[in-house]
């Protein structure tokens, strides 16, 4: 369970009294590939979701392009790690040494959100080619996910913090969501969840809860996904990328309106 009880003192209109609150648990996970460490996360510890985490992520970051370059996968459970906080990945013997290496070298994701290091949106389209399809958007449908993602965030509305990802069809259908302490850990989650699932996500459309900076639209590119829309605003570089991406943009999505960008 990703939520912790804590005591704590409630202020209201001059008052104080003590109460039990629910908190988000946040922990830091380690990503090592056969025996290297290659990264830290900070995250919402989840001994399933942490396997779609990690695996959306090294989709995500360019170090592999489906389920089958994983060989094994598994937490680690150590005298000096005993809580499940260090994932191990042994690539399959297929995977170039260029994406092998790529763990070598600078993640492209924005050390702001807790992973190291960033990249240029050019040398991250060298590695993942712009979407040149587009899909029909109904507005009104697009419109109906914030209330569809809300009524799924179990653990949001214990806490109050944490961030949701959802992958919906085209005609409106919540395919799956994922809550995480970090945004950008939600989106790896269902990357994930598509790649071990062999989901075609060609057709599909990535909603987030938050913003868009530019580590989501990254994401959204690397995993392939047409269509990104978000609750929030985007930022002037998530706008700039998806452009060159071709990952068609909406924020501020409300019932009944919406901005496309």
């Amino acid at each position: 369970m990703n939520v912790k009880t804590i005591p704590i003192t409630k202020h209201k209109k001059g008052e104080s009294f003590p109460l039990i609150d629910s908190v988000a648990q946040e922990e830091p996970l380690e990503i090592r590939i056969e025996g290297r460490s290659v990264a830290v996360i900070m995250r919402s510890p989840d001994i399933k979701q942490d396997i779609e985490l990690v695996t959306g992520f090294l989709c995500t970051e360019g170090v592999i392009e489906d389920y089958s370059d994983i060989q094994a996968i598994a937490h680690l459970v150590e005298p000096s790690n005993p809580q499940y906080n260090t994932i191990d990945i042994i690539l399959s013997s297929g995977v170039p040494a260029k994406q092998r290496h790529k763990a070598d070298r600078t993640f492209f994701a924005s050390s702001s959100c807790g992973i190291c290091g960033k990249a240029t949106q050019e040398r991250i389209l060298q590695y993942f080619p712009p979407i040149t399809t587009k899909i029909n958007i109904s507005i009104d449908i697009l419109c109906t996910f914030p209330e569809k993602i809300r009524k799924q965030q179990a653990i949001f509305q214990q806490t109050g913090g944490l961030h949701a990802a959802a992958l919906f069809t085209s005609d409106g259908e919540l395919l799956v969501l994922r809550e995480d302490i970090g945004r950008h850990n939600a989106v790896d989650k269902i990357v994930g969840w598509a790649l071990k699932k062999d989901q075609d996500c060609s057709d599909l459309i990535l909603f987030v809860s938050g913003r868009v900076a530019f580590e989501i639209a990254q994401k959204t590119l690397g995993a392939q996904i047409p269509v990104l829309a978000a609750i929030g605003a985007p930022s002037s570089m998530a706008v700039e990328f998806c452009k060159k991406a071709g990952v068609q943009l909406f924020g501020f999505v409300q019932k009944e309106r919406c901005n496309e960008y």
